[in-house]
């Protein structure tokens, strides 16, 4: 249960931000990082347990047909990365108050702490489904926090949402392979039996897979350019990403799988030789940059390559400098990244050429930076110097051929010698040399205090490595159970990782020496660092599409028509064939007054076809509407019809909105269109008709409805079989429409809010000649863009006042209807989807009645569309996740009786569903309600109309 606290503490702290803003402001970051660390203590018990080698696990069952759970396990890798998401997640928090400025800080803050649950989340994951999910999560979350510094952000931030999704995509053809192979998804059975895999022919694509999955998350050659073009984000979210977060997921990912693939000379090989290629090549390139933070990102795609090395190694020794250099990364890279971005904050600039001689205006600075430096070259005596000599060690046991351990070394130790010498570099471009802005001074201690806490430890951490042993053994032990590892120390004596070192270090210095020539040498090396091959290929694809959607590109319906109108005709013909032909209508089936409604149905769709006039069109439509409604009752399907009775009210309230900006008469139909339409009309009604009886017509009822007739009443305790199905029997499928129509919502909302604002301009409504009020606002409720109805005088049109005198009696009587309807569902006909159309027709029926929805009923005008759809969400998740309490899988209805009253959870799940539909209609109203008021027409006769009045 604690790694359940752990990780909704995570959610938690996420939605208190907004709540902890208006009274802490940006200093929120110092409640988030003690925050952090309360979740940090509330981890450290399964903590001590997992490094005991008593792994803490957690599991409820999600999909039980499939096996899959929400399983929590906290083992000594998943130890390793926990400690560092939790500890560097709590020292990023606390920089965060004297870095940001703004108003953007509620937006970071709440980012920041989602992409740190999603990682605590991925590395505690122990089913594959769940591991994906959280995967996905933190490349979601990366997105919005590297696009989220202006419009030069969006290209980068779809850069790395693009790479990195698309090794997701891998990932997920990877667990379906691996789930296929082996019959479960338990990451623990799968990794203590590797044989699964291995003996089912899934092997070779499942490595492959998760390899590229791993490479594009971790920035590996040919998908590092993302990384570096990541730099727009802002320091705090390039330190935390980098240190702790997202790029150390592919690390994670491919020491998960290590046990599976670690026999296996191909994956040996493949990991070690892309690993030290981007290793050699990343270093390369930091050293050319300038700008400090683009040296820091190729610097860490170059460790990146190191880790992917010695994990693909898979000796004891290797996978032991693979944990050590994760944890010794993660302190010197989140320090030089906080002090790169105090540099920026207090010089004005990143760049090199424009830095210099700060030591002796920030002393402290200097110091701090030192340290990192030191720990990032692998200098003694920080814990640099510790992981790179275990790193030699390990590369030098690598085996998969007969000279690789001898060229993996020799790549090592050249990554490393250009490793030490752009750490020298990071130190004299901005310390070194003449003081250029010698106005400036150290900055506050508060800003310092979380850079000098990781580079102090990296120092400490050096001569007291073996404090980290029992983290580190038990991490290896997670990937190797049962192996020994060397144990770790600054001094081991005279060894060969030692001269390596020397080695490393002498060449760094000789590179330093010749800077100039090395620079001028690397600076004329091609090399795309922008991601211009990523761009070429992304821009090749576009046009592409393009090109294919060209011929499609019309004003007429048609050209849009005809495709899946010539699909679904194969489909129907396919049907027919696969078929055998039509079958013969079962007893019962066909009745007599079907007959009648059928021909009734054809007069109303010719007329449909025939009219000229759009207002008689949407009238036919509603009759065709209430027909097939008509249709239903008779067949027994009271749910349906009801539904579809209100969606039929509904759309013609929208077709009269959207009619309001429309000519009032078609555009005529040349005569030699008239009759191709028609045939094909014609050909592809008959096949459709004929496709639907032989899929579904002119039978029994099927088992499967026998099935919830008879089991929904003992199963669900509710006689309405519809409703069970929707909010018992499938309420996942329910979640996810109803999560669609929230999207939607929202989707109209911006859409309104761009409308809006194109069509008032900076000038706002008054701007337009319009009365205040007269043009929709930034709100989203349904009567925000109402505004008065302009009768050329005081009062209300004779129509308007009307309705007017309608919604009066008829609002309060809808809403108590949608009440009732509400309550009764899960027994007979109605639930939420139904009530929430009623209320929906009260908010339609009070914008006709006052240009904005609301009315005398108080509720109606409070309405917004946003708090609507949230709250329904919310409502529908906290319900499904409630089951996990007392061990039931997600969304299992639970049932209680309260004084004599059955109740359920299923009707709590059906309110969200309410709220969402109810939130949908509200933007609907509001966005449809307002998208003729701001045309230029419109406009234009409120100027005319308002000089009138004045002239009286």
């Amino acid at each position: 249960m604690i790694l359940v606290v752990a990780l909704v503490g995570m959610g938690v702290l996420a939605l208190a931000v907004p709540a902890l803003s208006p009274r802490f402001g940006r200093d929120t970051g110092y409640v988030l990082a003690v925050g952090f660390l309360l979740l940090g203590v509330v981890l450290t018990p399964a903590v001590v347990d997992a490094v005991a080698s008593r792994p803490v696990e957690f599991s409820v069952p999600w999909i039980p047909s499939l096996g899959i759970a929400v399983t929590l396990r906290l083992d000594g890798l998943a130890a390793l990365f926990a400690v560092l998401v939790v500890g560097v997640g709590a020292l990023i928090m606390a920089y965060c108050p004297r870095y940001l400025h703004g108003d953007h800080h509620v937006r970071t803050y709440m980012l920041l702490t989602l992409f740190a649950g999603a990682m605590l989340g991925l590395v505690l994951a122990a089913d594959l489904v769940l591991l994906f999910v959280f995967w996905e999560l933190t490349a979601i979350s990366s997105f919005f926090l590297i696009g989220g510094t202006g419009p030069h952000s969006a290209a980068p931030a779809k850069r790395a949402l693009l790479v990195t999704a698309g090794g997701g995509v891998g990932l997920l053809v990877a667990v379906v392979l691996i789930i296929v192979a082996t019959g479960t998804s338990d990451l623990d059975t799968i990794v203590a039996h590797p044989e699964l895999i291995s003996d089912s022919g899934f092997a070779v694509p499942v490595a492959v897979l998760v390899a590229l999955a791993a490479f594009t998350k971790s920035a590996q050659l040919p998908f590092h350019s993302w990384l570096p073009g990541a730099m727009v984000a802002i320091t705090p979210v390039s330190a935390y990403l980098h240190a702790a977060t997202m790029v150390k997921a592919g690390i994670y990912l491919l020491m998960r799988f290590s046990p599976v693939f670690a026999d296996a000379a191909a994956w040996q090989g493949s990991l070690t030789a892309v690993g030290l290629s981007t290793a050699v090549v990343a270093a390369a390139l930091a050293l050319r940059q300038n700008d400090l933070k683009a040296l820091l990102a190729y610097s860490t795609v170059s460790q990146l390559g190191l880790l992917v090395a010695v994990t693909g190694v898979g000796t004891p020794v290797a996978l032991s400098a693979a944990t050590v250099h994760t944890f010794a990364h993660a302190l010197f890279k989140a320090t030089l990244f906080m002090l790169v971005g105090i540099i920026d904050r207090e010089a004005g600039s990143r760049d090199i050429r424009e830095l210099g001689g700060l030591r002796r205006v920030m002393p402290v600075t200097a110091t701090l930076t030192a340290l990192a430096a030191m720990s990032l070259a692998g200098v003694p005596p920080t814990i640099g110097f510790v992981s790179k000599e275990t790193i030699f060690q390990g590369l030098a046991e690598a085996d998969f051929a007969p000279w690789a351990g001898g060229v993996s070394a020799g790549l090592g130790v050249a990554a490393s010698a250009l490793t030490f010498a752009y750490a020298i570099r990071i130190f004299r471009g901005a310390f070194a040399g003449p003081t250029i802005q010698r106005q400036l001074y150290e900055p506050a201690w508060q800003f310092l205090a979380p850079a000098a806490v990781a580079a102090v430890a990296g120092l400490v951490l050096g001569p007291g490595v073996s404090w980290l042993e029992p983290l580190e053994k038990s991490a290896v032990a997670a990937m190797e159970a049962g192996v020994a590892t060397p144990d770790l120390a600054l001094w081991h004596g005279w060894s060969l990782e030692l001269a390596l070192s020397l080695v490393t270090f002498t060449i760094g210095l000789g590179l330093l020496l010749v800077r100039r020539r090395v620079l001028a040498v690397l600076w004329r090396l091609p090399a795309p660092e922008t991601g211009v091959y990523f761009d070429r290929g992304y821009d090749a694809v576009e046009a592409a599409g393009r090109a294919l959607g060209r011929p499609h590109r019309s004003g007429a319906v048609a050209a849009f028509a005809v495709w899946p109108l010539l699909a679904l005709a194969g489909l129907g013909i396919a049907a027919l064939v696969g078929a055998g032909g039509l079958p013969g209508p079962a007893p019962g089936t066909s009745r007599a007054y079907d007959w009648v409604v059928l021909v009734l149905l054809v007069a109303a769709t010719a007329a449909v076809v025939r009219t000229g006039r759009a207002l008689v069109a949407v009238a036919a439509l509603g009759v065709v509407g209430m027909l097939v409604t008509v249709w239903f009752v008779l067949s027994g399907a009271t749910d349906v019809a009801i539904t579809l009775l209100l969606v039929e009210a509904l759309t013609a309230v929208v077709a009269v909105l959207v009619l309001r900006g429309m000519p009032a008469r078609f555009r005529p139909t040349p005569a030699r269109r008239r009759a191709p339409a028609a045939v094909l009309a014609g050909v592809l009604g008959v096949l459709t008709a004929a496709a639907t009886l032989a899929f579904t017509g002119w039978r029994d009822r099927s088992p499967l409805g026998d099935y919830f007739l008879s089991r929904a009443p003992q199963d669900t305790g509710g006689r309405d079989v519809v409703n069970t199905i929707l909010v018992d029997y499938r309420a996942l499928d329910t979640l996810g429409e109803a999560t669609v129509l929230g999207v939607m919502a929202l989707a109209l909302l911006m859409l309104r809010a761009v409308a809006t604002t194109g069509a008032t301009g900076p000038g706002g409504p008054d701007a337009a000649g319009g009365q205040p009020g007269d043009t929709a606002g930034a709100d989203d409720t349904a009567g925000a863009g109402g505004g008065r109805p302009v009768s050329g005088g005081a009062g209300r049109p004779a129509g308007r006042m009307l309705f007017h005198v309608m919604d009066m009696l008829l609002a309060p009587a809808m809403l108590a209807l949608s009440a009732y309807l509400f309550l009764r569902g899960h027994y007979a006909p109605g639930g939420g989807f139904i009530a929430a159309l009623v209320a929906g027709g009260a908010v339609a029926f009070g914008w006709f009645a006052r240009g904005r929805a609301g009315g005398p009923v108080p509720v109606l005008r409070a309405l917004r569309a946003r708090p609507l759809v949230a709250a329904g969400l919310l409502t529908s998740v906290a319900v499904g996740l409630a089951p996990a309490l007392v061990g039931e899988p997600f969304l299992t209805p639970l049932h209680a009786t309260v004084a004599g009253v059955p109740l359920t959870t299923s009707l709590l799940f059906d309110l969200g569903v309410y709220l969402i539909v109810l939130g949908l209609l509200v933007a609907a109203v509001s966005r449809l309600g307002t998208a003729g008021l701001h045309s230029p027409d419109v406009r234009a006769r409120r100027v005319v109309l308002r000089h009138l009045r004045e002239s009286r």
